[in-house]
């Protein structure tokens, strides 16, 4: 069972194949046109439309701590309040590269937009695995 960020590299350094992470980092907002029952469910912290800001790849060797991340996320200026992450095996041990992550990462993207997010881990900003009702 993976809690959080932490059990998430540990698994991934278990698999047979190298591994590359895929990270969106997203803003939860409230539509223009949100009800009063949305505004006040958005206020304590439920509902609301995912929106994603930063998109990032990187293998758990360049990403070890979840720390590393939420500093680099930061750098860009862009504020997010969860991440989804996924993995991509790679083949023959090597990782796959940037170039081949980029596909699957505009899908992923595409997917959250759409609010299709059951095949990505989320955590929070303290790196611990929240469940989305």
């Amino acid at each position: 069972m993976i809690s959080g960020y932490r059990d998430l590299v540990l698994a991934s350094r278990k698999e047979p194949e190298p591994q590359r992470l895929l990270f969106v980092f997203c803003k939860a907002e409230l539509p223009d046109d949100a009800s009063t029952e949305q505004c006040d469910a958005f206020e304590r912290g439920e509902g609301g439309a995912l929106t994603p800001v930063i998109c990032v790849d990187k293998t758990p060797e360049e990403a070890p701590s979840f720390d590393l991340l939420v500093e680099e996320s930061r750098a860009t200026g862009q504020a997010w309040d969860m991440v989804f992450v996924a993995a991509m095996s790679g083949r023959g041990g090597f990782a796959p590269s940037p170039d081949e992550a980029r596909q699957p990462m505009t899908m992923m993207v595409e997917s959250i937009r759409l609010g299709h997010v059951g095949n990505y881990l989320p955590l929070n900003p303290a790196g611990h695995a929240i469940r989305l009702d």
